[in-house]
């Protein structure tokens, strides 16, 4: 796909389609405090690839492979509706010889939540093998909005807050953080909902 094949068919989803970026995991949210809350995610699909690029670098390489995928890239050439947000989250590759012990970032995992509607029996399934789909299962969220650029330090700088928060708060957490985008990139920096996730133990 082209730059201005993917970026025709991404401005066609989002002009012809009113429902665009509405659809999210079903959550119910166990707890505000200050400044994050936590939410409980019920199980939900997505579609997801691995890109070996810098943080800012990554959700664009990323979103151009699941956008082939849900513009008709699949079996069957069907179309799904986008939905929010896009996810990214590192991710940590042990190394082999002759520095088997070392462990180094191997790039970011780039996940589209699916729509609601389907289920891993009727999803489609992609051409492209970057591409694989599965389910995330039910789990505890904390989690901290706020609004402005993708910038990685502006992601960082949440990060620390949010962990800062949790330590105050007696609340553990594990895994590698995600970063969640709701906005496309043409939506002005200061209205834009992004959000810092980490899971709770």
């Amino acid at each position: 796909m082209t730059r201005f094949q993917f970026f025709v068919l991404l401005m066609l989803s989002v002009v012809g389609s009113p429902a665009m970026a509405i659809d999210e995991p079903r959550y119910t949210v166990v707890r505000t405090e200050g400044l994050f809350e936590v939410r409980r995610y019920e199980p939900y699909l997505v579609a997801e690839t691995v890109v070996s690029a810098t943080a800012e670098e990554a959700g664009n390489q990323g979103f151009r492979i699941l956008a082939g995928y849900i513009f008709g890239g699949n079996k069957g050439e069907r179309r799904i509706e986008m939905t929010a947000p896009v996810a990214q989250t590192p991710v940590r590759i042990a190394m082999t010889a002759p520095v088997a012990q070392s462990a180094t970032a191997g790039g970011y995992l780039i996940q589209f939540a699916m729509p609601r509607e389907w289920t891993l029996k009727t999803l489609p399934e992609p051409n492209d093998p970057r591409v694989t789909l599965r389910e995330i299962p039910a789990r505890m969220i904390a989690v901290l909005a706020y609004s402005g650029t993708w910038s990685q330090s502006r992601y960082e700088e949440h990060l620390k807050k949010l962990q800062d928060a949790l330590e105050k708060a007696g609340l553990s957490w594990h895994g590698e953080p995600m970063w969640a985008r709701y906005d496309p990139p043409w939506k002005p920096w200061f209205w834009r909902r992004n959000e810092v996730m980490v899971e709770l133990d």
